[in-house]
């Protein structure tokens, strides 16, 4: 098999579908929508200093801090826990990391669990 197989493939296909949006068109729809959205979010479970309970963490917002914790209130509302907003994080009892990550996902934000 050559090396450049795949290129050759891939023209031919874009070739035969004369429809298909060309390069620069793709890039400008891909800027705009990640020009609204956040950067990735994190998501760590925190056991140090808690007297031995659990603290589900979220960090890496770019948004202000009033935005942050009305985020914060919904999600402690939607996940029937308690929790705070401090510096730019939101701080949620308990190992919650899949129904946080399921919360952010479902409110367009981007976030991994680490």
């Amino acid at each position: 098999m050559k090396k450049n197989d795949w290129q050759a493939g891939l023209q031919a296909f874009l070739d035969s579908n004369p429809d298909l949006p060309q390069g620069e068109e793709l890039h400008i729809e891909s800027d705009k929508k990640s020009s609204s959205k956040q950067p990735r979010l994190d998501i760590i479970l925190e056991k140090k200093g808690r007297g031995g309970k659990v603290a589900t963490i979220v960090s890496g917002f770019t948004i202000g801090d009033n935005e942050v914790s009305d985020l914060a209130s919904k999600m402690k509302t939607s996940l029937g826990t308690g929790g705070s907003a401090r510096g730019g994080e939101i701080l949620i009892q308990g190992d919650k990391r899949s129904a946080v990550l399921k919360f952010l996902i479902n409110n367009e934000f981007q976030a991994r669990i680490i």
